[in-house]
């Protein structure tokens, strides 16, 4: 069975994938009312598995007309901008390769779509300057993000 962390965390995910908006609102008393434990446990929860490094932004009031807003940053869009970032022109190609990986990795490439983007990598690492290639690399990482956003 699973432990209380573990159900109000999947109670709040529950909410946020069959909410009609990106944002939700809840109420941190009615969260333990209905399951039945204290409300600085949905604190808990709340400030340990609902955080930006897990893709998410918490805003809280406290209080008898305090509410809870909790909207899911777009991980694909902000992975691809911080790869896009650390770009620089004496990046290696066993660097690029790691790149792709990281992506297909975390499901934003195909094995296919990873295949290409190593073989471009490849082409432009043999017969484009530094300067260029680290432009072009970037720009190819940031199209893909912006790709992300219109999904």
């Amino acid at each position: 069975m699973a432990n209380l962390v573990d159900l109000i965390e999947q109670f709040i995910l529950h909410k946020l994938e069959t909410g009609q908006d990106e944002v939700i609102i809840l109420k941190r008393n009615e969260i333990a009312d209905e399951l039945e434990c204290a409300p600085s446990q949905v604190s808990y929860v709340l400030s340990t598995r609902f955080t930006v490094e897990r893709g998410f932004i918490v805003e809280s009031r406290r209080g008898s007309g305090g509410y809870i807003r909790i909207a899911r940053i777009p991980l694909a869009e902000i992975l691809f901008e911080d790869v896009a970032r650390s770009v620089r022109p004496d990046i290696t190609y066993d660097e690029l390769e790691m790149i792709a990986d990281r992506l297909r990795r975390h499901n934003l490439l195909t094995g296919r779509e990873a295949a290409l983007m190593l073989h471009f990598f490849k082409l432009i690492y043999d017969y484009v300057d530094a300067e260029d290639r680290a432009r072009i690399v970037r720009s190819l990482l940031m199209g893909l993000a912006h790709h992300e956003k219109l999904r």
